[in-house]
């Protein structure tokens, strides 16, 4: 595997991660990796469900710091380590998030939309006594009004994260239909200057194509986007930086000459051999 970099990753930080964070740092250096990413999840004002309380998904900064600048010092020699989050967006919850993002010294901040409308599109009920393209469509608005609501974020998370989740997945979904609401999404996003990012993670749930579909990127690209991330959304060592290789021969189809990777929250771009 040539030199990746893998910005989308969470460890038992995460209250959906059951995996130390050393275990993935020496899997990401077994695999070669140039750099790796923590982005474990803080969302606000996530809604209960059968399974688990929301608050699963609220993170502990300060252990998640200490442990994490541990390990970066333990191995700096072998792999760069970066300190970054996922956050939820919710437009009630912006105020806040921009006083956690401002607390800390993170590296990079992603931010995602796990959350419609107070609904979680993860839970069948989401779907349930409507067509598919309508609850696509209803996500893809609320991304929307979170991007019109907080800024203080690098990149925007799985841009068709919904579609994961539906009873059909992605096999009737095609990123043209929506093209009218997508790209008021990315042309917002360029107009505040953030990128998005390329999440391998469906994949491996069976998705046909990664987050966002090739539509959506070819279109950021054609708009003018020029940030974007490779993250594998990883929550467990088995799927670090997964099938980065296809994602990176997508990427140079769709006209990305580079892939980004941030520290300190400033962009650098990395050349796609």
């Amino acid at each position: 595997m040539p030199n990746f970099s893998d910005f989308h990753l969470h460890s038992s930080h995460s209250g959906d991660s059951d995996a130390p964070m050393e275990e993935m740092i020496l899997s990401g250096i077994s695999l070669g990796l140039d750099s790796m990413c923590f982005t474990e999840h803080m969302d606000l004002e996530f809604p209960d469900s059968p399974e688990d309380p929301g608050s699963i998904f609220l993170l502990d900064p300060e252990p998640y710091l200490r442990e994490f600048t541990h390990l970066k010092d333990k191995y700096r020699e072998k792999i760069r380590l970066l300190f970054g989050v996922e956050l939820g967006l919710q437009p009630q919850v912006a105020n806040a998030n921009a006083a956690f993002v401002r607390s800390y010294d993170f590296d990079f901040v992603i931010g995602s939309t796990h959350v419609c409308n107070g609904k979680d599109p993860c839970c069948p009920s989401f779907f349930q006594g409507r067509s598919e393209q309508d609850a696509f469509r209803e996500y893809f608005e609320s991304i929307l009004k979170n991007i019109q609501t907080f800024s203080d974020f690098d990149v925007c998370g799985h841009l068709d994260y919904a579609i994961r989740y539906a009873p059909n997945m992605d096999r009737n979904y095609c990123g043209a239909d929506y093209q009218d609401i997508m790209d008021a999404i990315l042309k917002l996003l360029l107009e505040k200057g953030k990128g998005i990012e390329l999440n391998t993670g469906g994949i491996k749930k069976g998705m046909k194509e990664f987050h966002p579909c090739t539509f959506i990127l070819k279109r950021y690209r054609e708009l003018g986007g020029e940030v974007i991330t490779l993250g594998s959304d990883s929550h467990d060592t088995a799927h670090i930086a997964h099938a980065f290789e296809p994602a990176a021969e997508l990427l140079k189809e769709s006209g990305f000459d580079y892939y980004t990777v941030f520290e300190k929250r400033t962009p650098k771009f990395v050349c796609l051999a």
